[in-house]
């Protein structure tokens, strides 16, 4: 029985236009001040930047997990301890935002300030994962 090659180009596609298109839903909600949700979306742009790293550098099918640095390790890239700063704390709003006595919490911290300067973080980090890309 022959198995279907794996087309690489097609899974980074698939992840890098999934992630675009959270980025604009959370930037949307952002704008709306829904700001503990922005930034949930904002680890579903990252998560899934990551996973298409992982596809490119492996050429398999990314990891089921949702922690951002483990999947990019994962892909054999080193991280600065600034990144996995990032990494872990983007990720950690994935859990935050997911269930209820984090969900209070969360939405108490997520002040305009914070989601701004997390949103930042988000895009700076969203620009050097689509540099890897192209690389």
């Amino acid at each position: 029985m022959a198995t279907k090659e794996f087309d690489t180009e097609k899974h980074i596609k698939y992840w890098t236009e999934s992630s675009d298109v959270d980025y604009s839903t959370m930037l949307d909600l952002y704008k709306t001040k829904h700001y503990h949700w922005s930034l949930f979306i904002g680890h579903l742009v990252i998560e899934k930047l990551a996973k298409a790293i992982y596809v490119k550098k492996n050429k398999d099918h990314p990891p089921f997990i949702h922690d951002v640095r483990r999947i990019i390790e994962k892909a054999g890239i080193s991280l600065t301890n600034e990144q996995i700063v990032i990494c872990d704390t983007i990720s950690r709003f994935n859990i935050n935002a997911r269930y209820d006595d984090y969900k209070r919490r969360f939405y108490k911290l997520c002040t305009k300030e914070f989601a701004t300067e997390w949103l930042n973080e988000i895009k700076e980090c969203r620009g050097w994962i689509k540099n890897m890309l192209l690389e």
